[in-house]
């Protein structure tokens, strides 16, 4: 194939890319990441928390050695959707609504983005005339997909470590295809246009955004701490987050880039999906696990859990402070069988502290039988007895 035709055979590849609601597309080389070394930084200095299948020896290898994934790849097409859906209102006001990241209020994009990638598959050996040989990848992986992105010339990476685009803004997903068959790369996204701004830096409540380097402290970030973060969240970053039921996206929010230049292309995969784009903690409290699978199936909600997501929202009713929820928080934690929400409605009930809640942790001390809640219950009680809340 000669230069010439690869590039004709990308123009087209790229217009049908954008016709199945890819934003962006591009095309770059299997080779070797540069910022590997990085990295292996970042992960040494255990910055990724407890998230291990990013550490073992075989997703550094993958990860440093892409062709090891699909030997037969010469080329990687890497493609954007933008799943931006404007500004759109919580619950009712007599609902403590709980905030979810934007990307999650459709449907999991891991499937509406792999469906569109084999779309997008059979459209390139239409093209080329022949069978083609590929790899999909929807953030599933062992690539470092935003040095891809890059490379490909989508976009650059922020400083909060997103990847960036001048026309559309963060809010977009990546994905991924491996293929044996050679296209002429695109010219890397070189230009760094944050600047001299920090305002994701400084937005960022819990100072999880490195500047130099440019990192993510994942045991500081909310994302981590409500969505990949399994079992109790630290009573010391209890409170950082704030109305976060899952993810957060303080840093993209506030980005000069998205307030220029988001825009609603009203993708129907990413509209919310009810009960989103907000979700009402005193609800998913009263959630069982067929209702929170009934309810999260199809959506990244699901990714938490329910033991995740209900933790949260025990959180997030404790850092409100509304005595409107002792109700629902003492149900959770007297009858609720799964101790790690047990233990956070337990936290939560002490954030609030009345004589109400009081007496029920009370009552719930002399009947629970799991020594972490029992530490949990007594916590609250010292607190509330050395703070006196409830007088």
């Amino acid at each position: 194939m000669s230069t010439k035709q690869g590039q004709q055979y990308v123009e087209k590849i790229k217009e049908h890319a954008h016709s199945l609601g890819f934003s962006l597309c591009g095309v770059t080389t299997p080779e070797s990441p540069m910022h590997l070394e990085e990295y292996h930084k970042w992960l040494s200095d255990g910055l990724h928390a407890d998230m291990k299948y990013m550490s073992n020896e075989r997703a550094r290898h993958m990860r440093a050695n892409p062709k090891d994934i699909f030997p037969d790849c010469k080329s990687i097409l890497v493609v954007a959707t933008n799943y931006y859906q404007g500004e759109l209102s919580g619950t009712s006001a007599d609902v403590i609504p709980g905030k979810v990241a934007r990307y999650a209020w459709g449907k999991d994009y891991h499937t509406v983005m792999k469906h569109r990638l084999q779309e997008l598959m059979g459209f390139v050996e239409s093209v080329v005339g022949k069978p083609v040989k590929y790899r999909l990848y929807v953030d599933t992986g062992p690539l470092l997909e935003r040095e891809l992105a890059q490379r490909a010339g989508l976009g650059w990476i922020g400083k909060n470590t997103m990847l960036i685009n001048h026309n559309v803004g963060s809010w977009t997903l990546l994905a991924e295809a491996m293929l044996d068959l050679w296209l002429p790369p695109d010219e890397p996204y070189v230009v760094d246009r944050c600047g001299s701004c920090t305002f994701c830096i400084d937005a960022c409540p819990t100072d999880a955004i490195m500047s130099e380097p440019r990192r993510i402290d994942s045991n500081k970030c909310i994302s981590y701490l409500t969505i990949e973060h399994r079992g109790t969240i630290s009573s010391d970053k209890r409170a950082d987050l704030h109305d976060w039921v899952f993810g957060c996206d303080i840093c993209q929010d506030v980005c000069p880039w998205n307030n220029r230049f988001a825009t609603d292309e009203h993708d129907v995969d990413f509209a919310p999906v009810y009960p989103l784009p907000h979700l009402s903690p005193h609800k998913l409290l009263q959630m069982d696990q067929a209702e929170f699978s009934g309810t999260f199936s199809g959506s990244p909600v699901k990714r938490t859990k329910r033991s995740g997501l209900l933790r949260n929202a025990s959180v997030v009713l404790g850092n409100n402070r509304d005595n409107k929820s002792i109700h629902v928080l003492a149900d959770s934690l007297v009858e609720d069988p799964d101790p790690i929400i047990r233990a956070h409605s337990a936290w939560a009930l002490g954030q609030i502290g009345d004589t109400r809640a009081v007496n029920l942790l009370n009552y719930a001390f002399d009947n629970e039988a799991d020594t972490d809640v029992l530490v949990e219950i007594k916590s609250a009680l010292e607190e509330l007895s050395n703070q006196k809340k409830w007088q």
